[in-house]
């Protein structure tokens, strides 16, 4: 793969120069001409190699447009976010490493019984197990976190208890107040003995201060940092990002879900205002399957081997009562590509009488849409919350400009307006459901490493049901007579924001 990179800066540079000879140089006319037919060949090429990429036709001809109107800067861009689909191979080692391991940790002595199982839980599980590697849990507990002040009232309670070790891994990790006060959790329990390995994304935590990270260090914590970007630019790693949020704490207790730690997760940023989001802490095998993630990812950016170091840590949660049972998947460049999307479209096309979805980034693939619009056209209730206002231009755009497709189907969108809503919920039929850290967009589904929890028949889902109906309280359905009547300006911000969905 290392010829292919070379090659793509290869033909990076026979367009520089070739350019640069044709118009800024006094040559002769022969030169010239020779160099704009240099020009136009290379172009062809790589227009070639792009037919042989199995594109969508329309995928295919959006890029050779690209780089036929705009040249160089259409390429560089191509490079840069076009191939991103196709740059799986920079993980292949990790893929192919994590799947042998997956298979040699996953093992169970007995399948659980999953006979409780509704139907359109059975289909969605038989899916699941096949795709994820990753086993279906019975005795495991699954406990939503509504907010951050229950996340980190709770992760920090149990951090201070910690006896044997620590291991966490966020995307974002800022050092403000509340930063400062983990860190300090952190640095206490490294001198009591307790092991701490902690991985912060390098592209998301570029708020945590060099000085937290030596100091961290000096107690003892094992600190690594996710694609380092000097690194990671020229090779594109640097657009594979680790967007997963965990944390496990003597192979006891395990959290994910969609908050990083920062004060805006508190509501305590003032250009942020409030912060709607949701957590969960696992106990039971399921926590195993969260540790195991961690653990390959540590392996990954550290060199060392650890993994069998606990494999003693697989605790069953024992309780006469069964209460459902509980999935954790994991997924990114080292699993199967799109796999999460996978799953999405999976849980939707199991529905039977209802698809409550809450994302802030909201931006299907063909596929998910297809499948809201059949349920919809099922009378299956849909409904999808995102917020009033997003973080970002092209995001809150690109993501309006599916509404129409999906409104005139019968699908309800709702938006958020107390605050900034940033959960990944999906709720089908109120017994199935997924929480983790993937958004509905194609980054989520082709680019970051991800976690997801998904939870069947589990008392939990009841607390997310009543959570989801609260947040409805909050919002205002959007009116499809409404939405059509949006002026020109507002349907173009949404069709260019919408020609960057394929890396948002």
């Amino acid at each position: 793969m290392k010829s292919r990179r070379r090659l793509e800066f290869l033909f990076a540079f026979i367009l520089i120069t070739t350019l640069y000879v044709a118009f800024f140089m006094e040559t002769s006319t022969f030169i010239t001409v020779f160099s704009l037919l240099l020009y136009a060949a290379t172009i062809f090429i790589i227009s070639f190699s792009i037919m042989l990429e199995e594109r969508t036709p329309q995928h295919t001809l959006l890029w050779i447009y690209v780089l036929v109107f705009f040249p160089l800067a259409g390429y560089l861009f191509y490079l840069y976010s076009g191939q991103l689909y196709m740059k799986g191979y920079l993980f292949q080692s990790m893929r192919r490493k994590n799947r042998e391991e997956w298979k040699r940790l996953m093992k169970q002595e007995d399948d659980p019984d999953v006979s409780f199982l509704q139907d359109g839980q059975m289909r969605f599980a038989e899916f699941s197990i096949h795709s994820a590697l990753t086993p279906m849990s019975t005795s495991s507990k699954a406990t939503i976190l509504k907010n951050g002040e229950e996340t980190f009232f709770e992760i920090k309670r149990r951090l201070m208890k910690a006896k044997k070790f620590i291991h966490m891994e966020y995307y974002i990790f800022r050092s403000d107040r509340l930063g400062k006060e983990m860190i300090d959790i952190l640095i206490s329990k490294a001198k009591e003995g307790v092991e701490v390995l902690f991985i912060f994304d390098a592209a998301g935590s570029l708020t945590l201060f060099s000085e937290d990270i030596i100091k961290m260090e000096k107690a003892g914590i094992q600190v690594r940092a996710f694609s380092p970007l000097k690194y990671s630019f020229f090779n594109q790693k640097f657009n594979f990002r680790n967007h997963r949020k965990i944390v496990i704490i003597d192979g006891e207790v395990g959290f994910t879900g969609g908050l990083n730690v920062g004060v805006e997760y508190l509501g305590e940023d003032s250009e942020v205002g409030f912060w709607r989001d949701t957590h969960l802490s696992l106990k039971g095998e399921a926590v195993y399957t969260l540790h195991t993630i961690f653990l390959l990812d540590w392996e990954y950016i550290s060199g060392q081997h650890v993994l069998d170091d606990y494999r003693c840590y697989r605790h069953t949660v024992h309780d006469h009562t069964l209460d459902g049972a509980v999935q954790v998947v994991g997924s990114g460049p080292d699993t199967q590509q799109g796999i999460m999307g996978d799953f999405y479209y999976s849980m939707i096309s199991s529905a039977e009488q209802s698809i409550w979805i809450a994302t802030p980034y909201f931006v299907p693939d063909e596929a998910i849409r297809t499948a809201l619009r059949v349920a919809a056209a099922k009378k299956i209730e849909v409904r999808i919350l995102v917020p009033e206002i997003n973080d970002s231009f092209l995001t809150q755009y690109a993501s309006r400009s599916y509404f129409s497709e999906l409104l005139r189907y019968g699908v309800e969108i709702y938006s958020y307006k107390k605050g900034f809503l940033h959960q990944k919920i999906i709720i089908v039929d109120g017994n199935l459901a997924s929480i983790g850290t993937a958004n509905m967009d194609m980054r989520s589904f082709h680019l970051n490493f991800e976690v997801n929890v998904f939870l069947y028949g589990t008392s939990s889902i009841r607390d997310l049901v009543a959570h989801f109906e609260e947040d409805m309280k909050d919002s205002v359905k959007i009116s499809p007579v409404q939405f059509y009547k949006r002026g020109l300006l507002e349907r173009s911000k949404e069709s260019f924001a919408r020609l960057f969905s394929g890396v948002l």
